[in-house]
């Protein structure tokens, strides 16, 4: 019996030791309260529950209107995460600073602790279990086995592919997932100076990074690698438009700072 290809088991694992290795890179440089993974934590979780909450009973809905691959459908995305994991993230990093649980140096971490509970808890340790039961299982000769491959091989062919299409996936997947570490990041670190420097305008220019999740609905096999390549690309430029407002505000409260 075919067994999955092992290489797909990289995926997750790789996104799983980036997102760890940034927050033990944040925490040496910045040394953020340990705190800030339960702030990031509940801000992802309630952000998801609400999309689960929108979702179940509308999704069928717009994509009966809409289409599978239209614009409408695409907003439906990109306004949740604009309101719910941006809006939230600002909100429960606003509440903290409010009641002085979170400061300046805490930024970077709170951004990649939205980063990791998304790719390397969700998405990648969910991942990566379902993975090894299906390669663990597949290795036995038992029914349970040919039960499972008959599932797989109707809902998951692709697991089956070849070496060299398996290690396509595998990149493209984790491109993907970086994209994601990078756009959390950057809402996140702008919605905790937002409210620590008490400048909304910076959560304001957090919020249309959310919309990145217009563009799922474009995804496609023909068109995979140049989709994730653009993605990839808005998510290098949100890092840099985070870093450049950050410098820019905390520039112009230091020239106020000296006039006074």
């Amino acid at each position: 019996m075919q067994n999955i290809d092992p290489i797909y088991i990289l995926q997750p694992l790789i996104v799983i030791v980036i997102c760890s290795v940034l927050l033990v890179y944040w925490y040496r440089k910045r040394h953020f309260h340990l705190m800030v993974l339960i702030y990031s934590l509940a801000a992802y979780a309630v952000a998801i529950g609400l999309k689960y909450a929108v979702q179940i009973p509308t999704i069928n809905m717009v994509i009966d209107y809409f289409g599978d691959h239209s614009a409408g459908l695409g907003v439906y995305y990109g306004l949740q995460t604009v309101f719910f994991e941006v809006g939230i993230a600002y909100f429960v990093a606003w509440y903290a600073v409010k009641r002085g649980l979170l400061e300046r140096k805490d930024a970077e971490g709170y951004g990649t602790g939205l980063a990791f509970w998304e790719n390397a808890g969700l998405l990648g340790a969910l991942s990566l279990l379902n993975l090894v039961i299906y390669y663990s299982v597949l290795s036995t000769n038992t029914a349970l086995a040919q039960t499972l491959f008959n599932q797989l091989n109707a809902n998951a062919s692709y697991l089956f592919a070849s070496p060299t299409q398996a290690l396509g996936s595998v990149a493209l997947g984790t491109l993907e997932r970086v994209s994601s570490i990078l756009f959390h990041f950057s809402w996140g670190y702008l919605c905790v100076l937002a409210a620590v420097y008490k400048k909304k305008r910076l959560f304001l220019i957090a919020l249309p990074m959310g919309f990145v999740d217009f563009l799922v609905p474009f995804a496609a096999p023909g068109n995979l690698a140049l989709f994730e390549a653009a993605v990839f690309a808005l998510s290098a430029v949100s890092v840099l438009v985070a870093w450049y407002a950050s410098k820019t505000v905390v520039k112009g409260l230091k020239s106020q700072s000296a006039i006074t």
